[in-house]
């Protein structure tokens, strides 16, 4: 198993670039999500969805994942066997000092 980084040390609200899982013969078995992320001190959020589409241009939420952070990393994430098109990541709010996010797809 690989991993593919969707979304690479956020730290404002931002959408990942569309990876097309198809393209890439990724597998259409079960496909793991993980979303890990710091702040520099104190206390923070984060929710980063990961989205999915069969055209590149209708996007729907398949989870949401929401952190609690701090200053050592915290995560969590989900499996789908669903076998969407393309998958992207889009962190919808991020906050704390120093607040940085990543997700991650298992391949």
């Amino acid at each position: 198993m690989s991993t593919m980084v969707l979304i690479n040390n956020a730290t404002t609200t931002v959408t990942g670039t569309p990876q097309n899982v198809q393209a890439l013969r990724i597998p259409t078995d079960n496909r793991t999500f993980q979303a890990a992320g710091t702040t520099s001190s104190g206390a923070g959020a984060a929710s980063i969805n990961v989205e999915v589409s069969n055209n590149n241009a209708d996007w729907i939420v398949a989870a949401t994942i929401g952190l609690t952070l701090g200053t050592t990393s915290t995560s969590d994430g989900f499996v789908t066997s669903a076998n969407w098109t393309y998958v992207r990541g889009r962190v919808t709010s991020i906050s704390g000092t120093g607040a940085t996010v990543t997700l991650y797809m298992g391949l």
